[in-house]
């Protein structure tokens, strides 16, 4: 008895250390290794923001500390009749942030896209301002202060930096990007307004960007920081001109975020860039090259990709508010069916059984290292 008694220190030493291992294990995350840095985000589907699947819902938690909606807080399905609002799964989704302590950003009040059919019929100017002041205002007042930033307006240009001929635009002119910025910081003062884009790394549209946002400010609006949307490629943009981006949009005082990273490893028809969710291409195979698997090669640039990405933004943490990825697994990925339908694309950190990827590792190794 008493020589168990003389181990028992010891024992339970090495029953608390193996504990700390353990726990020390299963806290290793990508929002973890990143706090302190910038908040690491993804975009939920409804099904994510229901909860209907045990195994995504334990990696969401245990990697993301930030989360955007992909598809629900957009105009057709908040509001789909002028006199009606459906709020359900917003309110799921602001609650399952709240729930998990998470940084919640809402995307989108303004876009040209995937609005209700009713709106597409708006051509009067006055009654398009009556729209966009109740659209506005009731959001962001339902939610003020449960949401921490929104993206504003979303997509408001074209690639050489004029502005897109949306409707609102057509049936406003430009001051409806001001009123929109105004709008949404009167329903909450306390609340970050982005303007959000794609492409806006580019010099063109990144000069676009650059003068939409000093416009809005000069007529009164406020615009806390800029989303660059970084759906990207294996070889471009350049590092160089993605960091050039970070530095004229943090010069302009403002916060930059990398609002739904991906990475497509697959052939892009006519070099298209961007995300013009309205662009459309018929298959082949050769533009689906990997149905079954990603090839080892392909995994490795992958990472290659990603790490070299992440460490510039490690480089520039002080200026970047967060990185969120479009989507928490390969088999989510809108890139599966853009801009070809039936593709089988590998875009993001977990592949379609939620198994951490190459490019997962390469990510997580920055921070093994003294930065």
């Amino acid at each position: 008895m008493k020589l168990i008694n003389h181990y028992l220190p010891l024992l339970s030493l090495f029953i608390l250390g193996s504990c700390n291992a353990q726990k020390s294990e299963k806290t290793t995350s990508l929002k973890n290794s990143y706090k302190g840095d910038f908040y690491i985000g993804t975009a939920l589907s409804a099904d994510q923001i229901n909860e209907k699947n045990v195994k995504e819902d334990s990696l969401i938690h245990k990697e993301f500390n930030a989360i955007t909606a992909e598809n629900i807080m957009k105009s057709m399905f908040v509001h789909p009749a002028k006199d009606k609002y459906d709020f359900t799964l917003s309110d799921k989704f602001v609650a399952y942030g709240k729930k998990n302590k998470m940084f919640i950003h809402g995307h989108t009040l303004i876009w040209h896209s995937q609005l209700a059919p009713w709106m597409e019929q708006i051509k009067d100017s006055a009654e398009m301002k009556a729209f966009m002041k109740d659209h506005i205002t009731t959001i962001v007042s339902k939610y003020k202060g449960s949401i921490n930033s929104w993206d504003v307006v979303n997509e408001a240009l074209n690639d050489d930096g004029t502005l897109r001929k949306s409707i609102f635009l057509n049936t406003l002119g430009e001051s409806y990007l001001a009123d929109a910025f105004k709008l949404a910081a009167k329903a909450d003062p306390k609340v970050d307004l982005y303007y959000n884009d794609y492409n806006n790394e580019a010099p063109a549209k990144r000069e676009g960007t650059i003068n939409l946002i000093k416009k809005v400010r000069a007529a009164g609006g406020k615009v806390d920081g800029v989303g660059i949307q970084a759906h990207w490629r294996l070889e471009s943009p350049s590092i160089e001109e993605i960091e050039k981006s970070i530095l004229a949009y943090s010069a302009l005082g403002l916060k930059v975020a990398f609002t739904e990273l991906d990475i497509t490893v697959l052939p892009n028809p006519w070099d298209l860039k961007g995300a013009d969710v309205n662009q459309n291409f018929e298959g082949s195979a050769k533009m689906n090259p990997y149905p079954k698997a990603l090839p080892d090669s392909i995994q490795t640039k992958l990472a290659e990709r990603y790490a070299s990405i992440f460490k510039l933004f490690l480089k520039h943490k002080d200026k970047i508010s967060r990185v969120t990825f479009w989507g928490v697994h390969d088999g989510q990925s809108w890139l599966n069916d853009w801009p070809i339908k039936g593709r089988t694309n590998y875009p993001l950190l977990f592949d379609t059984k939620l198994k951490p990827k190459k490019a997962y590792y390469s990510v997580m190794q920055l921070k093994e290292v003294k930065q």
